[in-house]
């Protein structure tokens, strides 16, 4: 999957990340899922004790995802995308359709994921209009 593109919409990916600077950019997680006319983006950041959902920025971070997606060849494109920040450095794994069990409850997944990189933390939503 690597390519040029690839890698400078990743960079750009951690880019747009960076720009929220309430929160420490290190132990951020971005889990997002795309298909056709889909973009789902959620961000996590471990503070320690617990784990805080950030909003994303579906405008420039929403189009960033959806042109990594659309760089893969159609029948070939991943489904999730877990994208961690550790210690200034980010990794990205991709997971494709036929890994993803489609009984799972995507709420129940997207909460697993969290956990198997930051363990079994609280994880805090901010109430409406907190954010």
């Amino acid at each position: 999957m690597e390519s040029s593109e690839v890698e400078k919409l990743l960079n750009e990916i951690g880019q747009l990340l960076a720009r929220d600077i309430e929160y420490p950019l290190d132990e951020t997680l971005l889990y997002a899922e795309l298909d056709y006319g889909m973009v789902s983006p959620s961000i996590f950041k471990d503070l320690g004790n617990q784990i805080l959902y950030r909003s994303p920025d579906l405008g420039a971070l929403g189009d960033a995802l959806l042109d990594l997606w659309e760089e893969q060849p159609e029948g070939r494109r991943w489904a999730e995308m877990e994208y961690l920040i550790k210690d200034g450095k980010f990794d990205a794994v991709f997971v494709y359709p036929d890994e993803i069990d489609p009984d799972d409850d995507p709420m129940d997944r997207r909460t697993r994921i969290v956990r198997r990189y930051f363990g079994d933390k609280p994880i805090i939503y901010p109430q409406p209009g907190e954010e």
